[in-house]
């Protein structure tokens, strides 16, 4: 059950695929007895399944500031998150006019952990890395009550289907990271962070929360693990770059 006269709290990217971070979040919510407006692209099996859990269902485009408005009027407590995109920044600002507009008590802002790494002088070649950087700002100029995660890559959404099947298939990990370390954090664990800091904002607003995995290692590290874990040699494969697009694209994902 609901609590008795309490406004919804808004999870954007709820229906979304890599990672879930936004479905866990809101069936976290829900588990608490709280209110939930779930913002999807379209209605389909996902938005349904999000209904029958107790969610309030909303369609809407991130990039349409009249879909936004709807979705976050309301609602005092919002969690943004997207999936990575050529319109990620537009959809940010969008989200930070009408949350300005309507008033917020927190808005969640899933960002990515090479951020904290970032600065005018000290930026990256990565696209998606520059918006992510570049929507930090915004928010943080917005004036807004905004609580910042910063994740490393998502184990079960990203690195696990990614590795997997080169290690099944030719017992390697084929990845372009060099010589670069990460640590890959749990996707349901975020999702606890985020939820925590929804229901309960007042301590959070205006920090930043780094999330990782319990080891940081290359990738001839990983595949140390995976060795032990199979019980079979895996090695690292470091990959070009154009590789890795082709990779992604195949696997339907967005590239970094």
């Amino acid at each position: 059950m609901h609590t008795a006269n309490s406004e919804s709290i808004l999870v954007t990217g709820a229906a979304g695929q890599f990672g879930a971070v936004g479905r866990t979040v809101t069936g976290l919510l829900l588990e608490r007895g709280l209110s939930v407006r779930a913002m999807v692209r379209r209605e389909d099996e996902r938005a349904a399944a999000l209904r029958a859990a107790g969610a309030e269902v909303v369609i809407g485009d991130l990039l349409e500031p009249a879909d936004v408005y709807r979705a976050v009027r309301g609602c005092r407590r919002v969690y943004f998150g997207m999936s990575l995109s050529a319109g990620y920044l537009e959809a940010t600002v969008t989200m930070a006019a009408v949350a300005r507009e309507v008033g917020l008590d927190v808005l969640v802002n899933m960002s990515q952990m090479t951020v904290s790494q970032m600065s005018l002088q000290n930026t990256t070649s990565s696209p998606q890395q520059r918006q992510h950087w570049l929507s930090e700002q915004a928010l943080s100029w917005s004036g807004l009550p905004v609580v910042t995660i910063r994740p490393t890559v998502f184990l079960e959404g990203f690195f696990l289907p990614l590795t997997g099947p080169s290690v099944r298939d030719r017992d390697r990990i084929e990845l372009p990271f060099g010589h670069g370390k990460t640590n890959p954090v749990s996707a349901a664990d975020v999702a606890r962070v985020i939820a925590a800091i929804l229901a309960d904002p007042g301590p959070h607003l205006g920090q930043i929360y780094e999330l990782t995995g319990p080891l940081s290692q290359d990738m001839n590290g990983v595949a140390r693990d995976y060795s032990q874990a199979l019980n079979r040699q895996v090695t690292y494969s470091d990959m070009p770059p154009n590789d890795w697009e082709r990779t992604l694209k195949q696997a339907a994902c967005p590239s970094t």
